[in-house]
This record gives structure tokens, sequence and C-alpha cells, in this order.
């Protein structure tokens, strides 16, 4: 039987959160694409909870935006300035199964340049 689109991403998902877990000093930044939308949370597997989280769905991301990747761009600076306010500045990236292209690699650039370690 032939393996969808979807299939493949959780496949993938699923080889990288075998390796990737997020600790208390090196949380993991999860990021998830949508059609229109992307989300990243930082987040501490240990204890099972949630640091910081950002999306293009807030107001104050998307306004003005005209590109996906612009407002991927958005979400990853305001990714790591919330990460870096509750003392996170090291993170394991965990891509959710995309490749690391298009939006996915915007965020991630962003996320570096406003001063996340990864």
């Amino acid at each position: 039987m032939k393996t969808t689109r979807r299939e493949s991403t959780r496949r993938r998902h699923g080889r990288i959160r075998r390796r990737i877990k997020g600790t208390s000093e090196r949380p993991r930044l999860a990021v998830f694409r949508s059609h229109q939308h992307i989300y990243a949370q930082v987040i501490d597997d240990t204890q099972h909870q949630t640091l910081a989280a950002a999306s293009t769905l807030e107001k104050d991301v998307t306004e003005g935006q005209g590109s996906t990747q612009v407002a991927s761009a958005a979400v990853g600076k305001l990714i790591a300035q919330r990460a870096i306010e509750k003392g996170v500045s090291q993170v394991v990236f965990d891509r959710g199964g995309k490749l690391y292209h298009g939006r996915v690699a915007a965020l991630a650039e962003a996320a570096r340049e406003a001063g996340l370690d990864f």
C-alpha cells in the first residue's frame, strides 16, 4: 500500500521524537505547521510542562504580514523572547516531521537571531 504524505510525516516525527527529549536545562522547541498557520512551543518533557508558546493566530504577530514566511519569522522571534523571559536560552529543535525548509526554517533562523541557542 502506498504511503500518504501525512503518514510519512507522522513516521518522520516518530523517528525524531525517539531521539529528542526536552529537559529542564534544555527544553524542546516544538514546531507544528498547518496549512495556514504555524505554532511553536518550548516544552519541558521531564515535567510535562509548556514553558512558552507563540503562533500566527495572535493578533500582534500577523498584523501587516503579507507573507507566510515573514509571519513565521515573527513567531520565531516572539517564541525566543518569551523563552528568554522564562530563563531558557538553550533548546533542542523539534521540526515535527516537516522538512527544514520554508516556514519551518524561517521560524528557526529568526529564533536563533533573537537569542535562542540550538
